[in-house]
This record gives structure tokens, sequence and C-alpha cells, in this order.
């Protein structure tokens, strides 16, 4: 079982060459039926696809509604493939004024692709699940200063669209996180809780980055307890990615734009 980045921050291996980065994600993952999530910003996840050697599979997820996770969309999309996304994914929405939502209408991603609206837990492809809305017990990870816009009226963005795709594994579950806005201790306790086996490997962006350097230790003790491997990027903060490397060990693994997380 693999997950190919074909999009992260950095690029961390040179093998196949030509691979590019941007600040954004975008993955493959490579189960019976192949499921694309989230697209990075731009046709850099698209054009390490094809240097890879891979294929557009059928169906696709969007973790949530974020520019950097969704603005290569265009290059990606086929006719028939189907577009899985929570419904808040599409709403305009702004950071300190500035607008980070998807840079398209709705209307012409449909003139190409069969959106899906998800809200609850859907098994998308067999073995592979969007979690749909998280229940946040834990911390979360939103951010300040930013609003949606619903039915023309601003609402606090606490980004409820974000979610994250739990696959089955025979060596337990396989989290794949686009930026865990919802927290990525109540990420793995609801992928447990829907698909009924442990999460023993994480890949994808944690926004540890939303933190204080205080607050890491409790989460990083709990992870520690939980997970056997572990590939944040993106979001996580180059800065806390070094400091998993040095408390989790040789359970953290990096990873960029190119890189195989191998299960």
């Amino acid at each position: 079982m693999n997950v190919y980045v074909l999009v992260d921050n950095k690029v961390v291996d040179l093998r196949p060459p030509g691979m590019k980065a941007e600040w954004g994600f975008s993955a493959y993952i490579d189960a019976e039926e192949p499921v694309l999530m989230d697209s990075g910003q731009s046709d850099i996840a698209f054009r390490n696809m094809l240097i890879r050697g891979l294929e557009l599979p059928q169906k696709m997820v969007l973790s949530h509604g974020h520019y950097d996770h969704t603005g290569g969309l265009m290059s990606m999309l086929r006719p028939k493939m189907k577009l899985y996304a929570h419904p808040h994914a599409f709403l305009p929405r702004f950071y300190k004024g500035v607008h980070i939502g998807i840079p398209f209408v709705r209307e012409r991603i449909e003139s190409v692709a069969d959106v899906v609206e998800v809200s609850e837990p859907t098994e998308v492809v067999k073995n592979v699940w969007m979690l749909g809305e998280i229940p946040r017990k834990y911390e979360e990870a939103v951010l300040e200063d930013s609003y949606i816009v619903v039915e023309g009226k601003k609402q606090e963005d606490r980004i409820l669209d974000d979610t994250s795709l739990a696959v089955e594994t025979d060596k337990g579950v396989l989290l794949v996180l686009g930026c865990c806005h919802a927290g990525l201790r109540n990420t793995i306790e609801w992928a447990e809780e829907v698909v009924g086996d442990e999460v023993k490997f994480v890949v994808g962006g944690t926004h540890l980055i939303a933190f204080k350097p205080s607050e890491l230790p409790e989460i990083i003790r709990w992870l520690d307890a939980k997970v056997e491997k572990i590939a944040p990027c993106h979001c996580t903060g180059l800065a806390y990615e070094f400091v998993l490397k040095e408390k989790l060990g040789e359970k953290y693994v990096m990873v960029g734009s190119g890189s195989v997380f191998e299960v």
C-alpha cells in the first residue's frame, strides 16, 4: 500500500528527477481503486504525477476548500470523474481580508466533473473512507481573523469541511491528511471510530504550526503511544518536523514532493 506525495512544500528525494514543490498538498493513494486527494495550488501536482508515471484516477477527494489544496483542480479534473467534497468547501472564505478559498466557481468545476457532497463518513472506494465532518474533542487548528460567506452573511470559519481519508490495511489504518484543521488527535480518534480499527500510519499536513511550542509535548506523547509511522509535511512547519523527528525517532518519516510513503 503506497501513498505518493504529489505536492508538498519541499522536495526531499531527487528520484525521480524533475519533481517540483510549492506551498500546498496533493497525494495519490494507491488503493485497490486509486484515489486522488487534493490538487496543490497549481498544475505542479499534475506534472509531478506524470513524472511518476501515474494515471489520473476516476475519483478525487477534497480535504477542504483552501486554495493551496484546490488551485490545481482544473488541471486534474476530467469528464466522468467524481469529486467528493463537503458542501462548505465551495463557500467564499477569507483570511485577514484575502480570499483563500477555491479559485474557481462551482459551476466551472461541475462543467467537468461530477461533484458529490459529503458531510458524513463515506467509503469512496473499497477500504478508503472519507471521514466527513470530524467531531472536535481536543485542540483544533483554525485560522484567526477568518470567515466564510453563507447566503451573503459573514460567519466565523471553523473550517468544518476539513476532513481526511482513512485507508483500511492489514497492518492497521493509514490516515491521509490534507491540513488537519480539525485537529490531529480528533481526526485520529474519529478515523478509528469510523473504520473500527486503530490508526497506525499517518501521512500529510498536521497543521501543528498553529500551536505554541509549549502545546506540542502533550500532543507528541499522545502520538508516540498511538502510531507506528508518521510522515508529517506541508502545514506541520519544518521546525516542528524536526521536533517530531527528535521525539519520535524512527517513527518519523520525512517526505516531500515525489516521496512514496509505504505501509
